[in-house]
C-alpha cells in the first residue's frame, strides 16, 4: 500500500493590513495537522506562492506539538519550499491550506492558487482548508463557471472571531466573501473546534479546529486506500 501524501500550501506573507500588523501562516495550523498526518504515516510537502521559507506567526512554546514540529527535519523542508507553480497538485492525495492573517493577502488572489486548487478539485483529490486558508477557494471555478463553493457546506474564521482580533488588518471579512459566492456557511461558537465535511471539501473553523480536520483527511485517506 502506498503512502499517502498531502500538499500544504503555504503563504509567503509577512504583513498586513494599514497597520502593517506582523503576520505569516498561524503556527499551530501546520505543527497539529502535521503531528497527526505524521502518526498516521502520511506524508507531508510543502510548497508556498513565491518558495523559499514562511513567515511564521503565533508560536506557542507551551505547546508541545508546536516545539516538535519546529525542531523537526518537516520544518526544515518547509524552509525549501518549492513554488507551487513548480509543482503538480496531482502527484498528490490530498491539498490542504493552513490559515494564519497571510493567506489573506497572497492565497486568496494567487492565480496559481486557483488553479491547483481547480486542478485537485476536478481530479477527485481531497480538498482542505482551515481558519483564513478557506480564501484560496474564493474564485474558483469549475467547468460550467460556477464557484467551487455554491451550494457547499464549509467553515472558517468566522465574523464574530474576526471581531476583535484582526477586523482592521484584514482586506475583507472571509466568512461574508464565502456566503456571496453561494457557500452554505457553518459555525460554532467562537474559538471552538468546527469541522465540516462536505465530500471531498474539508474545512475547519480556526486554529482550534486544524488537529480534528487532519484527523478527518486521513479517515478519507485511509478509505480511499482500501
Amino acid at each position: 500500500m502506498s503512502v499517502p501524501h498531502v500538499l500544504f500550501i503555504v503563504t509567503n506573507t509577512a504583513v498586513i493590513g494599514p497597520h502593517h500588523r506582523a503576520t505569516g501562516f498561524f503556527f499551530a495550523e501546520v505543527a497539529h495537522p502535521f503531528e497527526v498526518f505524521d502518526q498516521a504515516g502520511v506524508a507531508v510537502e510543502y510548497v508556498t506562492p513565491a518558495g523559499g521559507q514562511p513567515h511564521e506567526d503565533s508560536f506557542d512554546e507551551k505547546d508541545a506539538a508546536q516545539r516538535a514540529f519546529r525542531a523537526s527535519r518537516s520544518m526544515r523542508r518547509m524552509g525549501r519550499s518549492r513554488r507551487l507553480s513548480e509543482v503538480d497538485v496531482l502527484d498528490y492525495d490530498a491539498v490542504f491550506i493552513p490559515g494564519g492573517l497571510g493567506p489573506m493577502v497572497d492565497i486568496s488572489k494567487d492565480p496559481d492558487v486557483k488553479r491547483a486548487v481547480a486542478r485537485a478539485w476536478n481530479a477527485g483529490m481531497v480538498v482542505a482548508a482551515v481558519c483564513h486558508g478557506p480564501c484560496a477557494f474564493l474564485g474558483v471555478r469549475l467547468d460550467d463557471g460556477t464557484p467551487l463553493v455554491r451550494g457547499r457546506r464549509l467553515t472558517s474564521f468566522s465574523n464574530a472571531e474576526e471581531d476583535g482580533y484582526a477586523s482592521d488588518d484584514v482586506p475583507f471579512s472571509l466568512e461574508t466573501a464565502l456566503v456571496e459566492e453561494g457557500a452554505k456557511y457553518e459555525s460554532t461558537a467562537v474559538w471552538q473546534p468546527r469541522v465540516v465535511v462536505d465530500g471531498r471539501l474539508m474545512t475547519g473553523q480556526n486554529p482550534a479546529s486544524a488537529g480534528p480536520l487532519a484527523q478527518a483527511i486521513v479517515e478519507v485517506l485511509r478509505k480511499d486506500s482500501r
